[in-house]
């Protein structure tokens, strides 16, 4: 549960911070970003924790998505790791949505991956651990949201631990990765050729088996984003959780694309969101 600064800056009143520490579970030294708003100086705050999508490490979401401001306005801690293990003994991939930055936030069965990539374990178990032992956040308000990848995580972990999340939002969310390039490829290198392994860590069919979120799921989708026909299809989750009677509020963004700064235009909408789930 030890861990290294390295960063800290003021913001908003608040604490910006980039701490490191040796994770177990991923069997390597990862970072992440903690941002701790002024009111946790008197109490323990709730917490939203944000998943990043490929290529991304801590800084992308910590630097671009003015999630800070936002924060400290409604008194919520936010943490966002790392996407993937890092170091030299991790093995890695050429391509970019695979490997290293595109960890998919699951635990790979086959080598060589299975023996660092527990993204899965490690966002539900390792890092709040290090995170409410070390840092002003309550085990009792989490919420998660993400982008793109970091979107499929936030929805899966949700549906998967019920009762762990009071919130869950996305932005441009892979909704159904083992109908999509992006997780076919993943889910066969992580998971293997059984696609009936690969439902487990499929939004949508969670959604169809029964997993539900005690709430209601916000999302966010640009119309102009260039992966929105081939990889993300958010009509496949708004169609399964019709059937199934799940609230969601799927909202498509005229003009805006894939960008940090589709991000930033509706992060005040996403903290929103949180905090009027997580706020007593």
């Amino acid at each position: 549960m030890s861990f290294t600064t390295l960063s800290e800056a003021t913001c908003f009143g608040g604490t910006q911070g980039i701490y490191a520490h040796q994770s177990q579970q991923l069997d390597c030294e990862m970072k992440y970003s903690v941002f701790v708003p002024e009111a946790a100086s008197s109490e323990p705050r709730p917490v939203v924790f944000w998943l990043s999508g490929l290529t991304c490490t801590e800084d992308n979401f910590t630097v671009k998505a003015g999630v800070q401001r936002y924060a400290s306005e409604h008194g919520l801690v936010v943490v966002a790791p790392d996407t993937s293990p890092r170091g030299d003994d991790v093995p890695d991939d050429d391509a970019y949505d695979f490997g290293k930055g595109a960890g998919f936030y699951l635990n790979a069965t086959q080598a060589p991956w299975s023996k660092h990539f527990h993204m899965y374990d490690y966002i539900t178990g390792e890092l709040p651990a290090l995170i409410f032992k070390n840092f002003p956040a309550r085990a009792d308000a989490q919420g998660i949201f993400g982008h793109s990848m970091g979107g499929h995580g936030a929805l899966t972990i949700a549906l998967k631990n019920p009762g762990t999340y009071r919130s869950v939002s996305a932005f441009s969310p892979i909704v159904a990765p083992i109908q999509v390039p992006w997780g076919e490829k993943a889910f066969t290198g992580y998971l293997g050729e059984d696609r009936e392994a690969w439902k487990s860590y499929d939004a949508c069919e969670l959604i169809k088996s029964g997993a539900r979120f005690d709430g209601e799921i916000l999302i966010d989708q640009g119309d102009a984003d260039n992966f929105l026909e081939e990889q993300l299809k958010p009509q496949l989750f708004e169609a399964a959780c019709k059937d199934a009677a799940q609230a969601v509020t799927i909202r498509m963004q005229s003009g805006y694309d894939h960008s940090y700064y589709f991000i930033a235009s509706f992060m005040s909408d996403h903290m929103a969101h949180h905090a009027k789930a997580l706020c007593d």
